[in-house]
């Protein structure tokens, strides 16, 4: 049987006492962490979101309440009631907040019993990550996470509070809207009322935030969840967190400028980290040439070099005929690794593959200077020495090559640079390298679909000085958008918008969404432009993953309180499930049989 809290009132949280508090008459409420007999003295670690204290229970100063503290175990909810005393000679414990007081206690009631958890909440214990996530309400009293999501709420409330001092609006925008095409699938929510029509719940909040500049509110935030029903990987959930801004009468280096300290005090007050400002930029052209990614991770070297005509008429053919053909041929020296063993040249052959690369050869440089690799019999005396002071090429250095497409050569070499980054443990997890990556292509050619896809999203405005080229080279406009990139992290990424309706009517024309189509899913705002929008811009940064990286968290799923699986189910609450032929009905909706039989 349980005791009843009564009228007792809580005065300390568990992490809270120190010497300070010592001979105050407290009241702590919480979670038993670890209950020890000593001597007949009953010890209890009382657990709560801010720490442990140490419950002191004597038989001869209150054997009732000895008694029934004999009966709690771990987990049991208890209040308890009891003077700050200090810790005898010998026994405080330095690792602990609370370490140099304990509470004797006069009295004690045990609010709930817990069954024995199906794993140790510690967080010294390796536990499978499905047992936890179908235990989450228990998985969130370990400390870990618990910090995690306490830093969480402390970045929120810094970014709410330095934006209103910014003159920003915090504005919710609809859940419910209409399916309109940004690049995922849509999770879709039918309507009763309205039956065989559905909403869609918001990728983001974007044609609503320009509609409020539309509405003279100049300064717009919100911490939005967002929804996208795509394939997921390990960083990656169906529904996640954006700091949404929009932005009136500004250009992009008025938002930079305002995310740059945003960004610099989140870091100074959650991790105390000094970040320096205003943030280095690069160009898009830049980032792939020198690191052949647009989210490079800059806290070490190993740029991509171009060898492309230093290869030429080489008689290594496979570089020779990429050089000669429009293709592109790159190396990074990957410093004193020449001591590789054959198996991880392969596991690196076999990363590469992933990004599309067809092969990737090497190069050993021996201590006299000279090539060790299948591919040094190809090459002249000379040419040897050119790609070797091109790469600055030392012995005990490993030189590794790609000879592809642009595209595939870039992404391939790009890629295997931060994984050897991660692999020889190049970065220092402490150090925040920011780079703003700027000036990106407007559109890219997709080539299953023959027809030219928005980088971004179709309502980022051109650069003014190519808007001639969207009628003659569309391939060669840039866009007035903008990544902020963190350690090889996107962690934010806005534009210029269109605010003009004949550039935006133009722009749905070159992704080949005709008027009919246009007027269908975005007449709202296509109606909009045309009765005085002003200039705009904004941009939105992912908490999830900037989360992450505050916390140095493994994945993603640990800074949040509940979330998926890359398979986009609740281990906890089984969800998606099935719902009952009633709703269906109601819903006027009649499952395939396919789907039928796998909810059964």
């Amino acid at each position: 049987m349980s005791d009843i809290l009564g009228d007792w009132k809580r005065t300390h949280y568990c992490g809270e006492l120190r010497k300070e508090d010592i001979g105050k008459e407290v009241c702590m409420m919480g979670w038993v962490h670890r209950r020890r007999d000593h001597g007949g003295l009953i010890f209890i670690d009382l657990r709560d979101r801010t720490g442990i204290g140490q419950l002191a229970l004597d038989p001869d100063r209150d054997p009732e309440a000895h008694a029934k503290a004999e009966a709690v175990r771990n987990e049991f909810v208890v209040a308890a009631i009891g003077k700050v005393s200090p810790r005898p000679e010998g026994t405080v414990n330095p690792k602990m907040a609370t370490g140099e007081v304990e509470v004797e206690i006069s009295e004690i009631r045990i609010l709930n019993p817990a069954k024995t958890p199906p794993f140790m909440l510690d967080e010294f214990t390796e536990v499978a990550e499905n047992l936890r996530l179908k235990y989450r309400y228990l998985d969130l009293r370990r400390e870990g996470i618990q910090q995690n999501l306490i830093m969480r709420h402390k970045v929120a409330q810094t970014v709410r509070n330095y934006l209103t001092e910014k003159d920003f609006l915090e504005i919710e925008t609809p859940m419910l809207t209409k399916s309109t095409p940004e690049g995922a699938r849509d999770y879709l929510v039918p309507s009763r009322v309205n039956l065989g029509n559905f909403y869609a719940l918001p990728q983001s909040p974007q044609i609503f935030k320009q509609l409020l500049m539309v509405s003279g509110f100049d300064r717009y935030f919100q911490i939005v969840r967002c929804f996208r029903d795509e394939d997921l990987r390990a960083d990656r959930q169906p529904e996640f967190t954006q700091i949404d801004c929009e932005l009136s009468f500004v250009d992009r280096d008025d938002i930079m400028s305002i995310m740059e300290g945003m960004i610099e005090m989140v870091f100074k007050k959650t991790i105390d980290a000094d970040i320096a400002v205003p943030v280095p930029r690069m160009t898009y052209a830049e980032a792939l040439d020198r690191y052949g990614i647009d989210n490079p991770d800059l806290r070490f070297d190993m740029e991509l070099i171009n060898i492309t005509e230093l290869v030429k008429g080489c008689g290594f053919k496979v570089f020779a005929s990429v050089a000669e053909s429009g293709g592109l041929v790159k190396a990074i020296n990957a410093k004193g690794c020449a001591t590789f063993s054959r198996r991880e040249l392969d596991d690196l052959t076999d990363f590469v593959a992933i990004y599309g690369a067809k092969g990737m050869a090497w190069v050993k440089i021996q201590e006299d200077g000279s090539w060790q690799s299948p591919i040094a019999k190809f090459f002249t005396e000379q040419e040897l020495a050119d790609i070797g002071a091109a790469l600055n090429a030392q012995p005990g250095d490993l030189l590794l090559f790609g000879a592809d497409t642009p595209a595939i050569t870039n992404e391939a070499l790009g890629r295997l640079r931060g994984h050897l980054g991660n692999k020889l443990e190049l970065a220092d997890p402490n150090d925040y390298k920011f780079v703003w990556i700027t000036d990106f292509p407007l559109l890219e050619w997709d080539g299953e679909e023959r027809r030219h896809v928005a980088v971004h999203h179709p309502f980022t405005a051109p650069m003014d000085e190519d808007i001639p080229l969207l009628e003659t080279e569309p391939g060669k406009v840039r866009a007035k958008a903008y990544d902020l990139v963190l350690n090889g992290s996107e962690i934010g990424g806005g534009s210029i918008r269109i605010h003009n309706q004949d550039v935006q009517s133009q722009m749905f024309k070159l992704l080949g969404i005709g008027e009919e189509e246009a007027r269908e899913k975005f007449g709202f705002l296509l109606d909009a432009l045309e009765f005085g929008a002003p200039p705009h811009g904004g941009i939105a940064f992912g908490l999830d993953r900037v989360m992450m990286i505050l916390t140095g968290a493994g994945s993603i799923r640990d800074v949040i309180a509940f979330p998926k699986t890359q398979k986009a189910t609740c281990l906890m609450s089984e969800a998606p499930g099935v719902v009952d032929e009633k709703q269906l009905r109601e819903l006027g909706i009649r499952l395939a049989a396919s789907s039928q039989q796998k909810s059964s």
